[in-house]
């Protein structure tokens, strides 16, 4: 099999590809991440999944790359890394007591085949008061992640429901990457 490369430094996508592959080299790729607000949101999380993994292909020109990005959608505003915490706390306010989704653009790209998709999960927060919030946001835990939360750890305790592909809303979706993975020869 051909090297295998994740266009990622995030810690949760390497874990989460460990679940598929046993070896595969980080290299994360250092794009302008700026999502078009005009555009179809579906459309543009794939392109900078592509942007992503096309900027690493580069550098791997043999190999097969998997690049991902992950935004959080509500009211159709992109809710993405907050600044600060009073970015954090906003974010969460308006996450409370509602739902949004989760976009996570996949592509797994090599100089022979490219595999472009988005996968989308629907989340459901709890009610939140503000001392819950500051108390989030006191872990640190919202600070590198997009809507200012992280389902696998401290913030899962105020997810009510989820519809869809949970490994979406930690910024891979496994089973798509899984079912593509099937057709690695083609790569």
């Amino acid at each position: 099999m051909k090297e295998l490369v994740l266009a990622s430094q995030s810690p949760r996508r390497k874990e989460l590809l460990e679940k598929i592959v046993p070896s595969f080299i980080l290299d994360p790729a250092d794009v302008d991440e700026s999502i078009d607000n005009t555009k179809d949101l579906k459309e543009e999380i794939k392109r900078l999944a592509q942007k992503k993994a096309g900027a690493v292909l580069e550098r791997h020109p043999n190999a097969v790359v998997i690049g991902s990005d992950t935004i959080v959608v509500i009211d159709q505003e992109v809710l993405g890394k907050p600044k600060d915490e009073n970015d954090a706390k906003c974010m969460l306010r308006k996450l409370s007591g509602r739902a949004h989704e989760v976009m996570t653009g996949l592509c797994v790209m090599s100089n022979k085949k490219t595999f472009v998709d988005v996968s989308i999960s629907k989340v459901t927060f709890a009610n939140m008061t503000d001392e819950e919030i500051d108390a989030y946001i006191a872990t640190k835990e919202c600070d590198d992640k997009a809507g200012a939360y992280a389902i696998q750890g401290y913030g899962g305790k105020y997810i009510e429901s989820i519809e869809g592909d949970y490994y979406t809303i930690m910024g891979l979706p496994l089973n798509m990457l899984y079912e593509e993975f099937k057709n690695i020869e083609e790569y």
